[in-house]
């Protein structure tokens, strides 16, 4: 995928998703494995097998606005092959109740968790984001994380997440007018626009690699919220240098930071996720998400 003035795209969020580049995954990830015991397929990204699996179950709404599950409930799990064993590394999307039980289960089958927290500000109800690492033979890590899953509610078939406005017509997202302000390509699928800035470093967790595809890429979603305005999350990957400024520049143009933690244990280098939330016009929005990235590029 080319972006525009060499810059490389985000994705925020989940949670926040990088587009297959049409490759076949790595020959040796066993991927068949991998989708026997999640019980669903994914795509190859780069040297990664990524499954998504959207939270369809949940309705979660934001200052009213009713999130698409693709816009910021989407749990994703990344695989990668690493020395002869798989790593996997992604993000939960859970439910109060459902955290307890998950960590539970997660540390029978000793996958680490590397953070737990929110991504949101008032929404109702609550939701929570845990973030894991694993590693073994890939098909016994699926199945530790299917034991994990099948503690939640959380989807394995493919749900209509059409919505309409309040009018009763299809909603119509301005996709290309926010990729103008914004100044990035980005994609639509489900009613989403998807905008993903990836780190310019290599970035490793105990040692391992993790492309952007892994989360490690500025992300941003963008959805209709109410009438003449959109919504939007995400969450911009900072180094420590970087945090400040991207904080301050979102604050001024009237967007909310809603978190910022780690997602990793013992990266490199250090990284901060901050997460945001915005609801205005598009005009607004845009232009606050094209300020932090610009103060990005100012903290050398």
């Amino acid at each position: 995928m080319a972006f525009p003035m060499g810059l490389r795209v985000l994705g925020l969020g989940v949670l926040f998703l990088l587009p297959s580049v049409g490759r076949a995954a790595d020959p040796q990830l066993n991927t068949d494995a991998i989708e026997k015991a999640i019980g669903k397929s994914g795509q190859a990204q780069e040297e990664v097998y990524k499954i998504s699996l959207p939270r369809t179950d949940l309705s979660i709404s934001v200052e009213g606005v009713r999130l698409r599950p693709t816009f910021a409930l989407g749990s994703w799990i990344a695989f990668k092959p690493m020395m002869g064993k798989t790593i996997a590394h992604g993000d939960l999307v859970l439910t109060e109740e459902e955290v307890g039980s998950v960590v539970r289960q997660l540390d029978q089958d000793g996958i680490k968790l590397t953070a737990l927290h929110n991504h949101l500000i008032r929404e109702s109800p609550k939701v929570m984001y845990l973030h894991f690492w694993a590693e073994g033979e890939a098909g016994q890590v699926a199945i530790s994380l299917r034991r994990a899953l099948a503690l939640t509610k959380t989807p394995f078939e493919k749900a209509n997440v059409a919505q309409t406005d309040q009018s009763g017509g299809e909603e119509h997202l301005p996709a290309e007018r926010i990729q103008e302000l914004v100044g990035r390509k980005g994609t639509v699928k489900d009613g989403v626009l998807s905008i993903v800035v990836p780190r310019p470093e290599t970035v490793t967790m105990s040692k391992v690699e993790l492309p952007p595809s892994m989360g490690m890429a500025t992300a941003m979603s963008f959805q209709v919220g109410a009438t003449g305005k959109v919504a939007a999350t995400g969450d911009f990957v900072l180094a420590v240098h970087e945090v400040s400024g991207v904080a301050s520049a979102l604050v001024r143009h009237g967007l909310q930071v809603t978190a910022l933690h780690n997602h990793l244990v013992h990266g490199s280098p250090e990284l901060y996720f901050m997460h945001f939330w915005a609801h205005d016009t598009v005009y607004s929005v845009a232009n606050g998400l094209r300020a932090g990235i610009d103060a990005m590029k100012r903290n050398p």
